[in-house]
C-alpha cells in the first residue's frame, strides 16, 4: 500500500506539470495557416492551404499539429478535413498526447469516435505515464468515452508506468460516484481483468472495499446488476 500512496503523490505532483495544455490565448492569437484554420474550424481555409501544399503536420511551440489544435477546439469538421488531406492522426505533441487522448480527457465522445474512424489508434501509448486514451478516460469517469474506446478496440488491460490498468485507475483515482461506477461496469462487462494488482499486490476490489465504494466493489465481485 505504501507504494500505491507514493504513486498517488507522484501522480499529483507530475499532473501539475504534465497535464494536457490547450493552446493559450496568446498562442491562438499568434496562429497562422493551418493552425489558425484548425482552431477556427475554417474548412475552406484548410482546403485552400492544403492545395497550396501547407505542411499538414507542422508543429507549434508545444509540438501541437493542426489536428491537435482541432481536437482541443472540438472542431470535428476541421479534424476530418485535415485527416482526409493526409494529416498524421497518431502524432504526439510535446506532452505525449494524441488527438484521441485529448478528446477522451475532454469527455468528447463524438470526437473520440471520429478520431478512431479517421485512423487514430486506440492502442497508442500516450502521456508521460505510458498510458492510453482508455486509462485517461477511466481515471476521469468518462463512461461514454470508455464505452466508445472499448468498442473501438482499446486494450483493456494495458498497464501504465504507475503499474495501473484502466480498471485500477477508475477505482484508485475515481470518487466512487455514478460516473466511475458506470466506467467500472463498462470495463468489467467488456472483460477487463479484475485480478491484475498494483505494485503492492492490491486488487481493484481490495481498493474499492478500502474506500467504501460498495457499488464498485459489487461489480468487481460479479454481483453488480
Amino acid at each position: 500500500m505504501m507504494r500505491t500512496l507514493i504513486s498517488l503523490l507522484l501522480l499529483g505532483l507530475a499532473a501539475t506539470a504534465q497535464a494536457q495544455t490547450p493552446p493559450s490565448a496568446a498562442e491562438i492569437a499568434g496562429y497562422q495557416g493551418l493552425h489558425r484554420a484548425a482552431h477556427e474550424g475554417d474548412i475552406a481555409a484548410i482546403r485552400r492551404l492544403v492545395a497550396e501544399s501547407a505542411d499538414l503536420n507542422a508543429r507549434d511551440r508545444a509540438g501541437r499539429t493542426p489536428a491537435h489544435v482541432a481536437a482541443f477546439a472540438s472542431n470535428d469538421a476541421a479534424l476530418r478535413a485535415l485527416a482526409e488531406a493526409g494529416a498524421d492522426m497518431n502524432a504526439l505533441e510535446n506532452r505525449v498526447y494524441d488527438v484521441l487522448t485529448i478528446a477522451a480527457v475532454a469527455d468528447d465522445p463524438e470526437m473520440v469516435s471520429l478520431a478512431m474512424e479517421l485512423g487514430n489508434r486506440a492502442d497508442l501509448v500516450t502521456s508521460v505515464y505510458d498510458g492510453t486514451a482508455l486509462i485517461a478516460a477511466a481515471h476521469l469517469g468518462h463512461a461514454e468515452v470508455v464505452r466508445r474506446l472499448i468498442a473501438g478496440g482499446a486494450p483493456l488491460d494495458h498497464v501504465n508506468n504507475l503499474g495501473w490498468t484502466a480498471l485500477m485507475e477508475a477505482v484508485v483515482l475515481g470518487d466512487g460516484g455514478p460516473d466511475h461506477v458506470a466506467t467500472v461496469r463498462a470495463l468489467v462487462e467488456a472483460g477487463a481483468d479484475r485480478s491484475i494488482t498494483d505494485r503492492d499486490d492490491v486488487t481493484p476490489l481490495q481498493h474499492a472495499e478500502a474506500r467504501g465504494y460498495e457499488a464498485i466493489a459489487a461489480l468487481l465481485r460479479g454481483a453488480g446488476n
